[in-house]
């Protein structure tokens, strides 16, 4: 007896309530191996050591962004706005998709396991290996997800100021977070989007709510995103990984789950993901779709018993949650200061002088509310023209919009105090 799966499922969301499931290759997508694998995936990354409630997944995300398209395009339709019913379901796959290729602790480790390779690209590779499974029918989606179909629009809900990927997540974080300063209203800037010569608007009456939106972006940056104990954690994270490569690469035995063995005794460069590289982009794509949080943690807990002094000692803060010390300023530090804590900390961790860097490090970090590289912010006006925010809104100006505010962070061992 054969059983037909109803594919038209209805999700009940934290976020929104009751979302659905528009149509069955998208419920197909989301219940590929690859697709859930983002269940293992927090969306961000070691907040949680700072919100204890921020333990939401790339799945979840994945969902949220999803949902939020299918009011778009609704949204769209309903003022006039011609999409396909192959260009909709497109552009639900390639949001469904933007976010498949995030490794473990989402941007934490983007770096740091395969270096040169952002979380785009992987997710890119993702989708044409999918493609090749399903007989083609992501192309029109690569197409949308790349920015090179022609009605730049449906790109632009993907990835641009105000597309949906930011919206869901500003509004998911937010809520697991408890920052109350990051709600925003997607369902009302939704509501006042528009297509204008292709590219996406906001009628006049959103101007408020899109103000919002930007300075809640700005907020969640520095409260959340930028907290600096989560800076301090994930940079540990960051540091225990680099060591662990290092060891390998000296061909020191480490425990590592499979798929992490495979990246950590390997060096993978972005010529793998075509076939001028010494992997091919299968065996990329095998291995990373295998890797999640559960490989780091795991393979840090065997690490803090590691005969690795280094490699033993910043895997065990980790699981004790003994993290860094951290100052946040607006210019750099001092290089005399930093030297002076490295050779304090090589003397109290009794370390090496070339290992001191795992301990006492400086880096600096940035927050950018409004992309300069994507299109401008278009308002439409009542009289049928379209302006540029900054022309428009009453307490925003293009400078301090696209302005990059710089901080230094620098961490060293609280036994350093």
């Amino acid at each position: 007896m054969v059983y037909l799966t109803n594919k038209r499922k209805i999700i009940n969301d934290p976020v929104y309530g009751f979302i659905s499931i528009p149509g069955d290759f998208i419920f197909d997508l989301i219940e590929h191996p690859w697709f859930q694998r983002l269940r293992n995936i927090k969306q961000l990354g070691l907040t949680s050591f700072v919100y204890p409630g921020a333990n939401h997944s790339r799945f979840q995300h994945g969902l949220g962004a999803l949902h939020l398209m299918d009011s778009a395009i609704s949204t769209l339709r309903s003022k006039g706005v011609i999409i396909s019913p192959v260009e909709e379901e497109a552009t639900f796959i390639a949001i469904l998709l933007h976010d498949a290729g995030h490794g473990p602790f989402s941007h934490a480790l983007e770096n740091a396991i395969i270096n040169g390779i952002t979380h785009e690209d992987l997710s890119l590779l993702l989708m044409r290996m999918l493609n090749e499974k399903y007989g083609g029918k992501l192309d029109l989606a690569i197409e949308i997800f790349r920015g090179i179909y022609p009605r730049k629009f449906l790109h632009e809900l993907i990835s641009g100021q105000i597309d949906m990927d930011r919206l869901d997540y500003l509004r998911r974080d937010s809520f697991f977070t408890g920052v109350i300063e990051g709600a925003v209203g997607s369902d009302r800037i939704i509501r006042m989007l528009n297509v204008v010569d292709d590219s996406l608007v906001v009628d006049e009456k959103g101007i408020y709510s899109l103000e919002k939106f930007l300075i809640a972006r700005r907020l969640m940056y520095w409260q959340v995103y930028m907290h600096k104990t989560v800076l301090s954690s994930e940079s540990l994270l960051v540091k225990i990984l680099k060591r662990a490569k290092e060891l390998a690469n000296e061909g020191v035995d480490l425990y590592a789950t499979p798929a992490l063995r495979f990246f950590l005794y390997n060096k993978i460069g972005h010529a793998d993901l075509t076939d001028d590289g010494n992997f091919t982009p299968g065996l990329i794509a095998a291995n990373f779709t295998r890797l999640d949080d559960t490989d780091i943690l795991v393979s840090a807990k065997f690490w803090a018993d590691h005969s690795d002094k280094v490699l033993s000692d910043l895997s065990g803060r980790l699981s004790r949650r003994d993290l860094f010390a951290i100052e946040l300023q607006n210019d750099p530090f001092p290089e005399n200061r930093v030297k002076e804590l490295r050779t304090l900390a090589g003397d109290l961790m009794n370390v090496s002088p070339e290992l001191e860097d795992y301990y006492v490090f400086t880096n600096s970090i940035s927050n950018l509310a409004y992309t300069p590289e994507a299109p401008d912010v278009k308002i439409l006006l009542k009289s049928g023209k379209t302006s540029d925010i900054s022309t428009v809104s009453d307490i925003f100006d293009h400078r301090f919009l696209s302005e990059r505010i710089t901080k230094y962070f620098l961490c060293y061992p609280k036994e350093c105090r």
